[in-house]
């Protein structure tokens, strides 16, 4: 191959592996977010997840059903959340703090607030 030849091939590769990642890379949505709770296929996950006191923690419903998160205490509740939408609360307090779905009750989480 020329140099001519070997630039152009190496460009084109480079493209498909930018294609690529952007293809199969997560999208903000689906990201980690260390004090994030993410709402798919009828689960929390994690559905465990020990913060800070002060902190707040973001439920972020990205399945195609409505969920909502209850705290068993009634210390906090969200409405019914629709795709893409979001519940947040902020923890003042250490303890260990236990949700669930009010719509579908066998979704379950723990909130431990250190």
């Amino acid at each position: 191959m020329t140099c001519g030849r070997c630039r152009a091939w190496l460009t084109a590769v480079g493209v498909a592996a930018l294609w690529g990642i952007a293809i199969y890379a997560p999208s903000s949505a689906e990201t980690a977010d260390s004090n994030r709770i993410v709402v798919k296929e009828f689960m929390f996950t994690p559905n465990s997840l020990s913060v800070k006191t002060g902190s707040t923690v973001t439920w972020a419903n990205m399945d195609d059903e409505p969920h909502s998160v209850v705290s068993d205490t009634g210390l906090f509740r969200s409405g019914a959340m629709d795709t893409n939408e979001s519940f947040s609360f902020k923890f003042d307090k250490p303890g260990t703090y236990h949700f669930t779905c009010s719509i579908h009750p066998r979704m379950v989480g723990t909130i431990v607030v250190q």
